[in-house]
């Protein structure tokens, strides 16, 4: 299961994510869950640092757990982007139920 944590601020405003764990839906290197969250994950903390020039805090450790936070002062700019992430997040859910859950912390 891929654990997926979206950080908002006290206003609302989507300030970053984590995503932790394996889908499990096929065996390691062929689970087409696990490599659409990846690659979404790295496309988003890609164009907020490199595109966006966003100083994000971003984590990223051996097993594949990434935790990406935004500035506070950055978080309009990275609004749209951050949000989109979740709506895909939330359609890969949708489809894969059994592979992923969300939660929201502020």
């Amino acid at each position: 299961m891929i654990n997926v944590k979206f950080f908002h601020s006290e206003n609302g405003a989507p300030s970053g994510f984590s995503f932790k764990g394996h889908a499990g839906y096929a065996a390691h290197g062929s689970d087409i869950v696990c490599a659409a969250i990846s690659s979404v994950a790295y496309m988003t903390a890609n164009t907020i640092i490199e595109i966006m020039k966003v100083p994000a805090d971003v984590d990223v450790k051996e097993d594949g757990e990434m935790t990406l936070r935004v500035p506070e002062e950055s978080a309009e700019k990275t609004k749209e982007l951050l949000l989109g992430l979740e709506l895909h997040i939330n359609e890969l859910k949708k489809q894969y139920p059994k592979n992923v859950t969300i939660t929201t912390e502020v």
